[in-house]
């Protein structure tokens, strides 16, 4: 593709030629900088100070002016192991350059997936690693209590809120656990510290083998089952016989395992006519609980909570309330985060 093209695409100036503009100087004036794909020539230059072209020339001038400097990493997986490019890797992220991992498949280190990428960079841009040395658990989507092997009973949660919650965490540099069930969302979890479930009783053993390995903060985005089956069938019922009686038992509450041992930020999804009741439920769900925080929606309404890309939400500890309006699950995750951080700070002033 000619330098031509992209000018045309995008309708910015491309520099390609080392000339006497300086225009290496005046591009390092902008926010931040990223090199993708970045090649193994690229990475051992840049990590040895060689200054050959354009590209090299403006990344070593976002080193010299302490700017974010982003590097995507993608060839041959023969070459990304070689110890040329490791040590390279380890020489520039000593200089606080943000190396971000490729996507391991065969024999290809791969460009990773391209909606991660961007959220990743754009996470950091405004935070920054923010919330390294916490240990973060996440949990999202459904539960299933199954009646018999192939009938269950559920709820309509994706998941894409857990996991919005858990990629942020993640790319704040925060070390995180993410425990789900059946999921129905195309978000894709960033790290690969993932366990997946699908009973409610299996959800809470995994929060609990968890909160006694360290993780220290336990959010909740999950939707577990509240109701299960006394009495389950074996084998599939036979339609064809007649309708079984059921009785519902109440499921063991997850946030159980966590609460007075880890910060527990617990979710609250109500149907209500208006923002008053929806708050007062969750301060009564809080209080009930001894969750640290709550994050409450209103799931009758239907643009936004289960099935959608949006939420708008209430965030309450016993001395805040704020809300955060209507927007993409992202932005919602990262201000749930920005207040996890808030509250954990408040907390440690006043020990």
């Amino acid at each position: 593709i000619s330098p031509s093209m992209f000018e045309w695409a995008t309708g910015n100036p491309v520099t390609v030629d080392i000339t006497g503009n300086l225009e290496h100087v005046q591009l390092s004036e902008k926010e931040a900088m990223v090199v993708a794909p970045a090649t193994m020539n690229f990475l051992n230059k840049l990590a040895y100070g060689i200054t050959d072209n354009s590209v090299l020339l403006t990344a070593s001038n976002f080193i010299g002016e302490h700017k974010p400097l982003f590097i995507v990493p993608t060839m041959h997986l023969s070459m990304y192991k070689t110890t040329q490019v490791l040590h390279s890797l380890e020489m520039l992220k000593s200089q606080g350059i943000h190396v971000i991992e490729p996507y391991e498949e065969r024999d290809v280190a791969h460009y990773p997936d391209i909606n991660l990428l961007t959220w990743q960079i754009e996470s950091i841009i405004l935070r920054g690693k923010d919330l390294s040395g916490k240990k973060i658990l996440v949990t999202a989507g459904p539960t299933r209590e199954y009646m018999d092997p192939v009938r269950f009973m559920s709820n309509p949660s994706s998941g894409t809120m857990g996991i919005a919650i858990a990629n942020e965490a993640f790319f704040r540099g925060a070390d995180v656990r993410l425990i789900h069930g059946p999921l129905s969302t195309s978000m894709k979890p960033a790290m690969k510290n993932v366990f997946e479930v699908k009973t409610t009783d299996e959800m809470m053993k995994e929060v609990e083998a968890g909160v006694k390995e360290g993780f220290s903060i336990v959010i909740l985005a999950g939707a577990p089952a509240d109701f299960s089956f006394q009495n389950k069938f074996e084998n599939k019922v036979d339609t064809a016989r007649e309708v079984p009686e059921v009785k519902l038992i109440k499921t063991p509450k997850v946030s159980s395992v966590a609460v007075g041992k880890a910060f527990v930020v617990g979710f609250s999804a109500e149907t209500v006519d208006n923002d008053e009741e929806l708050t007062k439920k969750a301060r009564a769900k809080m209080e009930r609980h001894g969750f640290n925080m709550i994050v409450t929606n209103n799931v009758s309404r239907h643009d936004i909570g289960f099935g959608s890309t949006d939420n708008e939400i209430f965030i309450i500890t016993n001395e805040s309330q704020m809300k955060i309006s209507k927007n993409n699950k992202i932005v919602i995750a990262r201000g749930i985060l920005d207040n996890v951080k808030k509250e954990l700070e408040l907390q440690r002033r006043r020990v």
